[in-house]
This record gives structure tokens, sequence and C-alpha cells, in this order.
């Protein structure tokens, strides 16, 4: 295969455009009424090696005596770049936008109304704080009612002038100690603060009174302004990585600007996402266990600002039944209100798919608001953006069909949803794509979570280039509690358009079937799933006679790439080809440099404390369910792909995987990429690894 071909397959799938958040603005005027709907979007750009952000804006008119009908969408605004921005956000009255940048090493505060720059304020050289947070765990920009305040987080300044009694500078003396931060994807932030700008003086101002062992994020602003509800992370002992964790401990608080703090929530939970209700009368938030899975089924409350009482308003499901929504998984978007402060509308995932509920306040009631449940749906993922004055907007995916933004009006009771496309994807894709429901073997039923199944999704070229059998890449996601929807996925995609079918496989242990599914892997890592993920590629090859089971490749990151080490390993003659992006390939030689120590204990059935110390028989079990037992067995080719600065899963461990291979002559490439972690999402990294992957499995099927 030539590597042009490849190439360009890849940057055909992978430069195609994804919407990642809205606003909704409308307008009543006496005879109709208009709506703003503001996209923001991510693209990847090869030649300059980095993902550009742009803006759209799209005006909706609707029917003068039905609000609800749209009857007209006037062309798309021009795409107008906003790389450069670490936050954004539009204040609800006024429409004022609120821009953090980065320019020159410097972060600046700018306020855009409709004549222009209103005011510009560099937050550097006020001194007030460190670096702006932008991340999702921490980050946020959050307007006042009156307009007048904005909300944000940064890390705390770090005080270098104060003198040592002995005369000593403390920075000289303290310049070399440890400083903790968050793990993976969140180094260099270690200590938050809530911080208010005052727009009308100027000022910035660093709130005080949250508890000294509690690290603030995911702020927003409580009604009238006079105080704020935030997220508290626990960081005593010691802080554990948030990345992809739901399990740490946090919890609500509501803080004055007088430095008063109350905590809002109970004792030794996880919580996150709190959102205000339209008419300032109830918070919602999600709250889950503490340690445990490191990902979770999250039970949805809501807390009453009146009368301070909590209830569930929906709750952890632990075996969804056949059809209806399987819990939460996934953080609420910004806002996901009806405007009759009623519904509270998100999207998570169900199955092999990633669906949009709406739950009602008044029942409890939960319902679907797409067609992913009928025989044929189009799309297999809907992702919420926005929910604002009752418009909602979603991202729409499939395997064959690039992310599609469409919107549509929160249903009355009863009522379906009549959605309507904004924005269709440049192009689609000739792939044939199905979903497999798979039932283990008896004897690999888990006897302590019964009559739990699986599934996967299959994505072909809809034919063979050559009309002969097709190569099947068995593709396995990280995490492990995480999810391969029937979605678009680029490095599927482009597999697909160089003549492979993927198989994506949801096994046990996987989001979307039920708190008891994720529960039903714990202890049973590197048996459970890995017998999951061949029944699943067994029953593939049984029903699609289109596959070829001589040509069998299996390829995963992460977790993923344990599992694809695992099974190179204990079926050796079974697969030809493997490709692993940052395995887990000895969990007990990984306990020592991970930032999610907690995650390896309890992966293989053990307990976590923050005192714990290892023992000869929790060791022992790390390495008893680790691929490298296995690496004596291992004959298919071996590609490795390795992040150096990962701090989830250490380099290391691909290393000795090398290293076993090496010296028994098997056939094995390592790629290292210097400046890359865990998920290996550089440009220029993604670029190299598909490249690598795809001319790896040419040689070897």
């Amino acid at each position: 295969m030539d590597p042009g071909q490849v190439t360009g397959a890849h940057g055909e799938v992978s430069g195609l455009p994804a919407p990642v958040s809205a606003h909704v603005r409308d307008e009543k005027l006496p005879e109709l009424r208009t709506y703003t709907v503001i996209t923001e979007w991510s693209q990847s750009d090869l030649v300059r090696g980095s993902r550009l952000r742009y803006s759209q804006q799209w005006t909706l008119i609707t029917e003068s005596n039905d609000h609800k009908s749209i009857r007209t969408v006037l062309p798309p605004g021009p795409c107008v770049p906003v790389s450069g921005e670490l936050l954004s956000g539009l204040s609800p009255v006024q429409g004022l936008r609120a821009v953090i940048r980065e320019t020159s090493g410097h972060q600046l505060l700018e306020i855009w109304d409709r004549h222009g720059l209103r005011k510009c304020l560099n937050l550097t050289a006020l001194n007030k704080h460190g670096r702006v947070y932008d991340d999702a765990q921490f980050g946020c920009l959050s307007w006042s009612e009156c307009e007048n305040k904005l909300l944000y987080v940064a890390e705390k300044i770090k005080n270098t002038s104060i003198a040592a009694h002995d005369g000593e500078h403390a920075f000289r003396k303290d310049r070399s100690v440890y400083c903790e931060d968050w793990g993976e994807t969140l180094t260099n932030k270690s200590v938050p603060v809530v911080c208010v700008v005052n727009l009308q003086c100027g000022s910035v101002s660093v709130l005080q009174g949250v508890p000294l062992d509690v690290s603030p994020g995911q702020a927003l602003w409580a009604p009238s302004s006079q105080s704020v509800f935030l997220v508290g992370w626990y960081h005593e002992p010691f802080r554990l990585g948030l990345r992809f964790c739901s399990n740490r401990r946090s919890a609500l608080f509501k803080l004055d600007l007088n430095g008063n703090c109350e905590c809002l929530s109970g004792d030794n939970l996880s919580v996150s996402c709190p959102r205000l209700s339209p008419d300032g009368s109830t918070l919602i938030y999600l709250q889950g266990r503490v340690f445990g899975p490191h990902n979770q089924c999250l039970s949805l409350q809501q807390l009453d600002l009146s009368s301070k009482r909590t209830s569930t308003l929906l709750d952890v499901v632990n075996k969804p039944q056949t059809g209806q929504c399987a819990g939460v998984y996934e953080a609420l978007p910004p806002c996901c209100w009806s405007a009759d402060s009623q519904r509270v509308v998100f999207s998570s995932a169900r199955r092999n798919w990633k669906d949009l509920f709406m739950v009602d306040r008044r029942s409890n009631k939960v319902t679907s608001l797409c067609d992913s449940l009928s025989d044929l749906p189009v799309y297999g993922s809907w992702r919420l953006l926005t929910v604002q004055e009752d418009l909602m907007v979603v991202c729409c995916s499939s395997p064959n069909t690039p992310p599609t933004l469409r919107v549509g009006f929160v249903p009355s009771a009863g009522e379906a949803v009549t959605w309507q496309t904004l924005q269709p994807p440049v192009l689609t894709f000739d792939f044939h794509w199905s979903v497999l429901d798979v039932t283990p073997p008896p004897e690999e039923d888990n006897t302590h979570y019964p009559g739990l199944d699986f599934g996967a999704v299959l994505v072909k070229p809809s034919r063979s280039p050559n009309e002969n059998k097709m190569p099947l890449v068995v593709f396995i996601h990280g995490g492990p509690h995480s999810q391969f929807p029937a979605e678009w996925n680029c490095t599927t995609a482009g597999l697909a358009k160089l003549g492979f079918a993927v198989l994506m496989v949801n096994y046990r242990g996987s989001t979307g079937f039920g708190q008891d599914g994720i529960l039903s892997l714990i202890g049973r890592i590197g048996r459970q799933d890995v017998r999951d993920v061949q029944t699943a590629v067994v029953t593939a090859l049984q029903r699609d006679t289109s596959l070829d089971p001589d040509r069998l490749a299996v390829i995963g990151g992460s977790h993923g790439g344990f599992l694809a080490c695992h099974l190179v390993g204990q079926y050796p003659e079974f697969y030809r080809a493997c490709a692993a992006r940052n395995p887990v390939i000895n969990a007990a030689t990984l306990l020592g440099t991970s930032d999610i120590v907690d995650w390896r204990y309890t992966s293989v059935g053990f307990p976590y404390s923050y005192d714990q110390i290892p023992t000869a028989e929790a060791l022992a079990a790390m390495l008893e369910k680790s691929p490298i037992t296995h690496a004596a067995q291992i004959k298919a080719p071996v590609l490795l792909m390795l992040g150096g600065r990962d701090r989830r899963v250490s380099p290391h461990q691909g290393l000795e995987l090398y290293k076993a291979l090496k010296s028994r002559a098997s056939p094995v490439r390592l790629l290292w990429f210097p400046d890359d972690g865990h998920s290996l999402s550089r440009v220029d990294t993604q670029a190299d690894c598909f490249l690598n992957t795809v001319l790896w499995l040419h040689q070897h099927l």
C-alpha cells in the first residue's frame, strides 16, 4: 500500500470539522421570533499540525403563531477563526462576548459588544493569580446577572517575595519543593482559586473562604450574584488524577463574596456539573461513588435552593430494561434546562449508541428524543451541545456520516421532536455499519452479575476492493469504563476507506450497559474483557461471511492496548498483527508511576485507601492479570506507540514488552513521541500513528 494513499485517506477523514459548543439567543419581534444559533467548531489542519477553532452562526425565523415551528433558516454567516481563545462566554441579556486569550505570553480578558472592543484587561500584568484554567475539569467563565462581573478559575499565585526569618528569601529556600498536580492533561494545575472581575472598575479579586483541603472549579453565579456555587475536590492527603475519573471525593459548595462557605452536598461522594435552572430555584448536579470504578453510572440530583432539600431526579441504573435509558455516564453541557425549569435534557451512552434524553421533574419520567430506536437510524450518536429558550442544538453522527449540526425544540408531553439539519457534513462515506448484540457463553457468565450481555459496532467498506473477503481489524476502546458508540470515528473511517472492516467492541465493563456491567469487570480484567472481545470477534465472523478469518488484526490504546496485547498472547494463532498505543503491560510495575494508583488496586479486586502499602498478594494479582505474562507466546508482529509525557500509563510499560519481544526475536516496532501524553492527541502524532498502523497491518495481513 502506498504511503501517499494512506496519508491522503487520513487527511480526508481527520480534516472534517466537528461542532464543540453552541449558544442560542432569541429576539421577540411584533410578528415573528428569531433565534440566533452561534456555534464553535474544531478542525484539524495537517499543514499547521494543529487544531483550528472557528465560529459560525445561523438565524432561524419561526412562525408568528407558533414560535416552535421553524419557518425559515437564513444562510449561515462566514466561518470566523477564534483560535487563540482559551475561554469565551456570551452574556444572557446584552449579548456581550467575554474572551480570555493568550497573546505573547500574556493572558488578556476582552469584552466585545456590537460596536467593537469595549474593554481589555491584562490579567497577567495585574498579577492577582497565575494562569487561567481553560480545561473541562476546573475551567469556567460565568457572567453575573447584572453583567458587571465575571467568574473564572486560575492557578493561585506563588509569592516569591516573602523573606524568611533568617533573611533568606523563601523563594530560594523552596524553589525545589515538589508541587503536586492533578495528573494526566492537568499538569501544572495544582492550587486553583476562584477569581472575580469587576468590569466597572477593572479590578480582579480572588475569593477567600474555600476550605484549605479543597481545590475549587466549575464555578457559577448563584441567583442575585452575591455568592457562587462551585465544586471542590479534596486534595488531602495527596492528589490523584482527575481526567476520565468520576470517582474522586468532592462536594458542592456555596461561597459568598465575604468568604463564608457552606457545603451543600453529602460527605464522601463525588459530584460534578452544577447547573442552575432558568428561574433560579433549583440546582442540579451529578453524583457518584468515591473510588471503585474510575468511571461509573451517575445519579442526577436536584437541590431546591429555598428549602435546601436534595432529591434524586434520575437514579443510578444497575441493569437497564430493553430500549430504556441506561443512566448518565458523561458531563452535562453548560445549558441543559428547558425554559420552564421543569425538564432537563442530556445525552448519554445506551448500549452501542449515544442517545438524547429528557427527564421531567414533575414525574421523573425519562423520554428518548432521538430516532436511534427506529429500525434503521441514520445517526448512531446524538450529543447535546446546548438547550436555551427550549431550542436544542445537537451534534449527530454515525460511522459513515461525519458530525452534523441539528436543531429541534423541547417537545410538549406526548409529542415527538421535529429535527432540522443546519449544517450537513461536507461529505458522507459509502460504508456499511451494523450493531451486534453479543451474549457470553454460559461458562463466561459472571456469577456475581449474571445475565449480562454486551455489544459491538461493525463497519465495512460497501464492497471489497477486489471482491475478496475483507481483512478485519478489531478495535478496542480504553478505559475500561468508556464506550465505542456508533458515531463518527476518524480511525475507523480511515481504515474502512482503505479496505479494512473494523469491529469496535463494547465488552462487559463498558459504559451504557448499566452499573452492574461496570462492576462486573472489577477484579476480572485480563480474563472477562479478553474473553468478551474474542467472543465478539468469533460472533462477527460467524454472522458475516465477507470477513476473512485468516486476516485478523487487533488495535487499541490504554486498556484497549492492554487487551490487544492480551489477545495476541492468549490466542497466538488467531491474530496476525497488533498495534497498541500506550498499553498497560505490567500492572505491578505500573503501580508506582500512574497518576491513578487507586485504579491499579481496584481493577484487580483490591480495596484502596490513601495509606495503602503494596503487598506481595496485591502485586502478584496485578502481574497475573497482565499481558506480560503471555509475552513468550506472542507470535503476531507488534507495533507500539508511546507518549513520552504519559502520566496515566508510563511509557516504560510499552518498553517492557518491547524488550521482552526483542529478546525473543519476535517482530516488534516502537514509535516514541516525546512531547505527547496518554491520548497521543497531537495532530502530527495522530497522522504518524495512523500511517504506521495501516502500513503495519497491510504488511502483515
